[in-house]
């Protein structure tokens, strides 16, 4: 019976582990496609009948890309853009789901749908509305546009996710903090806040690759190249007649690093932010 158990459950394990490989083949596939393009040179892509692999492995495409489009100055404006955003997001997020967490309030319920409903809007279909307001205040062509535009557009999300959390630290932790003689302010800042440490790295993340991948909105509100953001500058590589697929694949895996990096780096957080209240 014992070998039996083992069987079973040797094979189902085994089942699993393959599953998980085809699942991950299947969502890595198209960014292996992207980095072998990337490494053709330009008469293999156009080339009839086309290759997979590269036959000349064309890695200066990396260092070309640089040169064809200032690819330094779009990372630098994505950048700016996004963690701007981010930080407006958790500074007003913060103490907006602090006070709906530990405060039973008359429309609670209704405030939380509210912010939930604000996550169905998508921003193309307000994108004539957007553009119309931004022209009014004249801030087309400016960082400031775009940082304003994705702090509201993901201000909801990070609300609903951290009151979550808050509500999952107990109060009495507060109280406790409270009785040795700490502010609220003081328990929120040097208590509460870092116990709840994965659930603001999960907002900031979240913020930050929304903003970073965000194109529509970009591509509507900015037309400068000292503005452009990385998605809107890479169209720059798809001409009327003829794209550089070498060129475009390359600059667009440059532009994964900082988020894989970023991942990298506070996976354990962000882990433990997802999982939130989950357990009671």
């Amino acid at each position: 019976m014992s070998s039996l158990r083992t069987k079973r459950f040797t094979g189902r394990k085994v089942s699993l582990a393959i599953s998980g490989y085809i699942i991950g083949l299947l969502f890595t596939a198209p960014y292996i496609h992207m980095l072998l393009t990337s490494l053709k040179p330009k008469s293999e892509i156009t080339a009839i009948p086309g290759t997979y692999t590269p036959k000349v492995w064309s890695f200066h495409n990396y260092i070309e890309v640089w040169k064809i489009i200032p690819l330094a100055q779009y990372l630098k404006s994505s950048f700016f853009i996004a963690f701007c955003a981010t930080v407006i997001v958790l500074i007003c997020a913060v103490p907006a789901a602090y006070y709906v967490a530990r405060n039973r309030f008359r429309g609670r319920t209704a405030f939380l749908l509210l912010v939930l409903i604000t996550q169905m809007f998508s921003p193309t279909a307000l994108v004539v509305g957007i553009f119309r307001e931004i022209v009014k205040f004249h801030l087309v062509n400016t960082y400031l546009a775009l940082i304003l535009i994705y702090a509201a557009f993901n201000m909801a999300f990070s609300v609903w996710i951290l009151s979550s959390f808050f509500s999952s630290i107990p109060f009495d932790i507060e109280e406790a903090a409270w009785i040795d003689g700490a502010s609220r302010w003081g328990t929120l800042r040097r208590v509460i806040l870092p116990l709840a440490l994965p659930g603001l790295v999960t907002a900031f993340i979240f913020t930050f690759i929304a903003a970073w991948n965000e194109f529509v909105i970009a591509l509507t509100l900015t037309s400068d190249v000292k503005h452009e953001p990385l998605t809107v500058g890479l169209t720059s590589l798809i001409g009327q007649y003829q794209v550089q697929w070498n060129y475009l694949f390359a600059g667009s895996l440059i532009a994964i690093i900082p988020v894989v990096i970023m991942f990298a780096l506070i996976e354990k957080w962000l882990v433990g932010g997802l999982t939130a209240g989950s357990v009671k």
